[in-house]
């Protein structure tokens, strides 16, 4: 019982897909997309003012993605919940799964859960995002569509005190088709600071999207990071989706002609 009522009926889903349709080879996935708690779980133990920080979610990733997707004529799979719910990011054996600590913010309603409250979280909200996304990818490989997998997420001007230079980073771990492209376009932009597997390095046990659903499918595949205070507010997420609509079309033809051939002509 206690797996099933994580969400009640008047709860939103835990996925929402946008464009489901789109001939783009490019999927969108964006694991932060919002800061929405299940009802079940009130606000757990937080002031509305944390939930509306960089902890609860990554600011302005879903309505760039969003944009996105609408320019690339591309799917977008976007999750519904906080990552303070549970993080659909990070593998389920990882300490900050659900965490109890956030930068320096505790989490009040994370401590001393019962492994029935987390297994409830993981079946409510983190293991049907990951199964739609599977899903996706299932259906495009039956259909001999070729993917190009992107996570798209956005980081804090500043952690723990430390300033972040970076305006965009690109992530990325054994695979560095497409990461190595996309570098190079974006140093070719002329304006940026271009973080390379920054402001985090992307591995097994911090990274879960990617891995599972990029690595290990061998689809070319990337998780974007774009600096929060440059996509708060609707003109910066349009500008940064519209440099972005610009730059993915040309990333793809180097990766071969059965990814090119879907992109947009920009």
């Amino acid at each position: 019982m206690a797996e099933t009522s994580l969400l009640a009926a008047d709860d939103p889903p835990p996925f929402e897909i946008v464009n489901p349709a789109g001939a783009s080879a490019y999927l969108l996935v964006c694991d932060h997309a919002s800061n929405r708690l299940p009802r079940s779980l009130g606000s757990l133990g937080l002031p509305d003012a944390e939930l509306q920080r960089h902890i609860a979610w990554d600011i302005g990733a879903a309505d760039v993605a969003r944009h996105l997707a609408t320019a690339l004529d591309a799917a977008l799979i976007l999750q519904n919940y906080s990552r303070l719910a549970i993080d659909c990011n990070r593998p389920l054996d990882a300490p900050d799964s659900v965490a109890t600590l956030s930068e320096a913010t505790e989490i009040p309603g994370n401590r001393n859960l019962p492994p029935a409250a987390i297994a409830a979280r993981r079946a409510g909200i983190f293991a049907p995002y990951h199964a739609c996304i599977a899903a996706n990818l299932d259906a495009r490989r039956g259909a001999n569509r070729p993917t190009i997998l992107v996570a798209v997420h956005s980081f804090t001007p500043v952690f723990k005190g430390v300033v972040r230079p970076w305006q965009v980073g690109v992530l990325y771990h054994r695979d560095v088709r497409l990461a190595r492209i996309l570098l190079d376009l974006f140093r070719a932009e002329g304006d940026l600071t271009i973080g390379d597997n920054k402001p985090y390095a992307m591995d097994d046990g911090g990274d879960y999207t990617i891995p599972t659903h990029g690595e290990k499918r061998s689809l070319p595949h990337v998780e974007l990071e774009i600096r929060q205070n440059l996509i708060a507010d609707a003109a910066g997420q349009s500008a940064w989706a519209s440099r972005l609509a610009r730059i993915f079309p040309r990333a793809a033809s180097p990766l071969g002609a059965e990814f090119s051939a879907a992109q947009p002509r920009r």
